[in-house]
């Protein structure tokens, strides 16, 4: 009988102890509790480098973390060599450029994000409206310097660029100005889109370039070779003038970078896009 007594003691604390044990053990997912097959994002994460593509980023930023409110992403200019260096040295998590990467920038992994293209811009009440790629490399080449010898009026241009390191420079002058033909230094030097735009909106004579997302009534965009930049010449490849938004990480992305690349080149965030005027890599 003491034995059976100790046999059934024995078992009971047993069940009690796994019962205990079970109800202790932890786990280092945390699940959504509405959804019990997905873990709740947490964190932060920054992405820094091209002004030209930081409009879009924020907007995505914006959708990202109303989805996921556990989650921050701060979101940085500075131009696209900028967070190219910031992805590589681990500043930020992700670096935004809007040209392609150099050959030695291509250990990097890469995400195209968009496809956009450059406008080249004038004041609204300029009465010149269509340009060919050679003379508006004559104009930033400080070749043409007058708007008479394109069809305009007898006015000095004022020749308006971004500065050195900038995405949108580094593409402009890989497809207009060739290796050949470096940007006059008497060009006006601004440090982001909307300074350029800003500039030439305040000046009848200047002329600038600016991404397709920023273009507004604020400025004029002149045809390129007789093509008017639009989400559909520049998927037809009429309009000459355009580049890739690319992300880049150092590495394959983990974690929160991981999830939110995956959501930028999602259907739902490349709607946004479009909306923002740029072209869906769909």
């Amino acid at each position: 009988m003491k034995s059976f007594f100790k046999t059934g003691l024995y078992l009971l604390v047993s069940v009690l102890l796994v019962f205990s044990l079970v109800g202790c053990s932890s786990t280092d997912e945390v699940v959504d509790e509405s959804n019990g097959d997905e873990d709740v994002l947490t964190g932060t994460i920054t992405i820094a480098g091209s002004t030209s593509v930081q409009p879009v980023s924020e907007l995505l930023a914006e959708e990202f973390m109303a989805l996921h409110p556990g989650t921050t992403v701060y979101v940085q200019g500075g131009g696209s060599s900028t967070g190219i260096k910031a992805a590589d040295e681990g500043a930020a998590e992700i670096g935004a450029s809007s040209r392609e990467l150099k050959t030695e920038e291509k250990a990097l992994n890469e995400v195209v994000l968009a496809k956009d293209g450059i406008a080249i811009v004038v004041h609204p009440s300029s009465t010149v409206e269509d340009l060919t790629l050679e003379q508006i490399r004559d104009i930033y080449a400080g070749v043409i310097t007058n708007w008479k010898e394109v069809g305009g009026p007898d006015k000095a241009i004022v020749v308006v660029t971004r500065e050195e390191g900038s995405g949108t420079r580094s593409a402009f002058e890989e497809i207009v100005m060739g290796k050949d033909n470096p940007i006059s230094d008497q060009a006006i030097v601004q440090n982001s889109t909307g300074s350029v735009k800003t500039t030439v909106a305040g000046d009848e004579n200047a002329i600038g370039y600016i991404s397709l997302s920023a273009l507004n009534a604020d400025v004029a965009a002149v045809k390129v070779d007789g093509a008017a930049i639009s989400v559909e010449t520049i998927i037809s490849g009429t309009y000459k003038v355009s580049r890739p938004f690319i992300y880049v990480t150092k590495g394959e992305p983990q974690g929160l970078a991981k999830a939110y690349l995956e959501f930028a080149i999602s259907a739902e965030a490349q709607a946004i896009i479009e909306e923002a005027g740029l072209v869906s890599i769909y």
